[in-house]
């Protein structure tokens, strides 16, 4: 509490300085709520209005958040110096010119600490999983609400946009074209990372789609082994074990961990999607799953010319509905069932035992985002052809390259079809977030960006709470990335603050370039160089580097060879393997006479046989390392 607050007190008179006011007042009263209403002050209050704030900026009026009183005017008492240059002190509407770094700084001292990793109370958490089963019975409630004419219509611009993506998908299952994949991830038969690979549980449903003899042993060599697996009925599957996930003191994450055959199967269904979508032109422009740039370009544009707006969904992978998702892909029989065969039909949540699932997935589903993001592409489109009164063709949808793009449950839309675009998308089960949603005034967001009137207003935020001791690896690593993004941002003396906080802890802090690997002090001045490598003559400086080793996990026999072929299938997707082409040579510690095929990656795949999975714990070492 003592380092937040003594954070937000050079953060906000900084800010003062900025906008030629004064903080005084405000960071008396911050020290005074604080005192009384604890981390939670900083965490969920100050987030609030900040959120209202946004709000208010793109409504063009100030209107009322109950936990912080009014001055004379029409303004909120705290923060008054920097919100009467935003709005007018009298009327509360907002000023023709508002001032740019007043904005900012607004954003930046209410929403400094909403993001904060920190574990919600019992309370919180029980709420949550009664918040989770509560959308489920909307979602079936939804369901039943849809007529058949809401079904054709959606299916109908579900095959304008996705039919060349989908006949892909249908003819590489049915040829068995598929590769799996497993991840580093935990599941919920607990499984280790390369233990997954000695899988001996299999379902009925995969059975049918996903053959355990093409999936689970190298090749039909191995059938024997076959005798083990356990091939469940519907009614016997493992159902997704439902936990939380810290995200803020306010309210945790909500996620489902997979059982391990249904992961790796949804992997393979995964990478054919990807495969077809990204020779899909029209879908590259409509939709995103590694670039947010796009976005967060339209975004801007839409804050100065007002033609885009932007919408955020809540709990939005939980609504979407399994009935879309099994409508969008019923005219392909093979894509139908596998899709079915890898969506795992119960949730074990804690408080309320298993349940039956109506949405599709939730998040920790391979197939979430993607089967999302096209749920959400089709809402969009219908929303616009009832808009436009008028039956949408392909022409049609390419007329909006520029005004619509998805990415997850970030979408832009036209302004001009908003109000339709976001009665459909509530009609068909979705909730659209109004207090994140923005098309009225000159105020944007998008995967992670802010603008108002085409300027980036995005701010910092404050990951971790702040570390005291050099054993708080997590908290000296986040707090080295804040004072970097805070000296980028221009706070020059906010970062001193947080240099004496670091130069306490860190027995060597140097300036480094930002491509360097040390735990070091960005600057646009340069970079330290304390010696030169001794054979590469290359600068270096002393100072922290991150480490973070995979748990021991050895694997062997069948499984070492399966994981393997799938590494080198995956590598080489024309099949050919990595030892093409290589000489003859002499792996190191062999005698002379006992010639190998050798290369460092043959190394590196044999530390992958004794080591997988994510770190548990993440270290720091001490040495000499590039400055750049």
């Amino acid at each position: 509490m003592k380092s937040l607050m003594s954070l937000w007190t050079q953060m906000a008179e900084e800010s003062a300085i900025l906008c030629h006011t004064s903080a005084t007042s405000d960071i008396n009263t911050v020290r005074r709520r604080s005192e009384h209403e604890g981390l939670s002050f900083f965490t969920i209050t100050l987030p609030d209005l900040g959120k209202s704030t946004q709000k208010w900026i793109d409504q063009g009026q100030v209107g009322i958040n109950t936990s912080f009183s009014l001055g004379s005017g029409r303004l909120p008492l705290f923060l008054g110096g920097f919100f009467s240059r935003v709005f007018d002190r009298e009327t509360g509407v907002l000023l023709d010119e508002p001032d740019i770094e007043s904005i900012l700084a607004i954003r930046q001292l209410t929403l400094l600490f909403s993001k904060i990793s920190l574990p919600c109370s019992s309370a919180r958490e029980r709420k949550a999983m009664s918040d989770y089963v509560e959308c489920e019975q909307d979602v079936r409630r939804s369901d039943m609400e849809l007529t058949e004419e809401d079904l054709c219509e959606f299916q109908h611009i579900s095959d304008l946009l996705f039919r060349e993506v989908f006949t892909q998908m249908d003819r590489d299952v049915y040829y068995g074209q598929l590769l799996p994949k497993h991840g580093p991830g935990a599941v919920a038969d607990g499984l280790t990372s390369n233990g997954k690979y000695r899988l001996r549980t299999w379902t009925r449903r995969l059975e049918e789609v996903f053959p355990s003899y093409e999936y689970l042993i190298p090749n039909l060599h191995f059938r024997e082994e076959l005798d083990e697996v356990d091939i469940l009925e519907p009614g016997d599957e493992m159902p997704v074990k439902v936990i939380s996930v810290p995200k803020t003191l306010k309210t945790p994450r909500i996620i489902a961990i997979e059982p391990t055959c249904m992961q790796y199967t949804q992997q393979a269904l995964l990478r054919c999607f990807l495969s077809a979508y990204r020779r899909d032109e029209l879908l590259r422009m409509l939709i995103g799953f590694d670039d947010q740039f796009p976005n967060q370009e339209l975004a801007r544009q839409g804050s100065a010319d007002n033609r885009t707006a932007t919408l955020d969904l809540s709990e939005a992978s939980d609504r979407v509905s399994n009935q879309l998702v099994r409508r969008m892909v019923s005219r392909w029989p093979h894509l139908s069932k596998a899709i079915d065969a890898t969506r795992s039909r119960r949730a074990a949540v804690p408080g309320h035992g298993v349940i039956r699932l109506s949405k599709y997935a939730s998040m920790g589903s391979a197939l979430c985002f993607p089967m999302e993001a096209m749920v959400f592409t089709t809402l969009i489109f219908l929303g616009i052809q009832k808009s436009l009164n008028t039956t949408l063709t392909k022409k049609d949808v390419k007329s909006f390259i520029g005004s619509v793009r998805v990415y997850g449950d970030d979408l832009i839309v036209p302004v001009r079809h908003v109000s339709q675009i976001v009665q459909t998308l509530e009609h068909f089960g979705a909730r659209v977030g109004l207090d994140k949603s923005f098309w009225t005034g000159r105020f944007r967001e998008s995967c992670g960006k802010e603008y108002f009137n085409g300027l980036d207003v995005s701010i910092v935020k404050v990951r971790q709470v702040l570390p005291s001791t050099i054993a708080d690896v997590t908290g000296v690593i986040s707090t080295v990335a804040l004072r970097n993004q805070l000296y980028i941002a221009g706070y020059n003396r906010t970062v001193c603050w947080l240099d004496k906080l670091l130069q306490g802890i860190l027995k060597d802090f140097p300036v480094v370039a930002p491509t360097s690997p040390v735990l070091g002090r960005v600057s646009f001045s340069g970079y330290d160089t304390q010696r030169m490598h001794p054979s590469l003559h290359s600068p270096q400086v002393r100072g922290y580097v991150v480490q973070a080793k995979a748990p021991i996990d050895p694997l062997g026999d069948t499984g070492a060879l399966l994981k393997c072929l799938l590494k080198l299938e995956s590598d080489n997707p024309q099949g050919v393997p990595d030892w093409i082409g290589l000489v003859p040579c002499y792996r190191p510690g062999t005698a002379r006479n006992e010639p190998s095929l050798w290369s460092p990656a043959m190394s590196q795949a044999e530390q992958h046989l004794e080591r997988s999975g994510r770190p548990k714990r993440v270290g720091m070492k001490l040495g000499w390392w590039p400055s750049f």
